[in-house]
């Protein structure tokens, strides 16, 4: 599995996307400079730190996103278009000490098919309260796979 998280850590990689590799292999990305396309998720969250930094300790590494696979792709223009289907997923313990979906719920532990980036953000392909449009969970929309070495949905 793939670790994916956001280095708060002071130096020279500060505020980039971190990844560890299970080969022990860490690569850094700038978030306005990629987008990480993260397959087979699972929000992850050390809960009694995350309590702890919530009532007011230091911040240390508490959070991370667990995924079969991680595609980095380039930006050259833009990024994907995130539509009103997708729901931001979001970690800040001192605001709550667990992720939260756009309605606030507690979504520790959520499996997502995948998780697209956008600058310092993260998107899950699931429904919005109150989208009309269909529900992204399902098995037949915005499936994503490698085509010509791009990613596609």
């Amino acid at each position: 599995m793939v670790k994916v998280r956001f280095n708060l850590s002071a130096g020279k990689y500060f505020m980039k996307w971190k990844i560890e590799y299970p080969n022990k292999v860490v690569e850094y990305y700038e978030p306005s400079e990629v987008q990480l396309v993260m397959l087979g998720c699972q929000l992850k969250n050390h809960k009694t730190t995350a309590k702890k930094i919530h009532d007011g300790a230091h911040k240390t590494v508490c959070a991370w996103v667990m995924c079969d696979s991680v595609h980095i792709i380039r930006i050259v223009k833009d990024y994907f278009i995130i539509d009103d289907g997708y729901c931001r997923v979001s970690y800040n313990p001192r605001v709550s000490p667990y992720w939260v979906n756009d309605n606030g719920d507690n979504i520790d532990g959520t499996k997502y098919r995948f998780l697209i980036s956008n600058d310092r953000k993260l998107f899950a392909n699931e429904k919005r309260e109150g989208h009309k449009g269909q529900d992204r969970r399902s098995d037949d929309v915005h499936e994503a796979h490698e085509s010509s070495g791009q990613i596609c949905f």
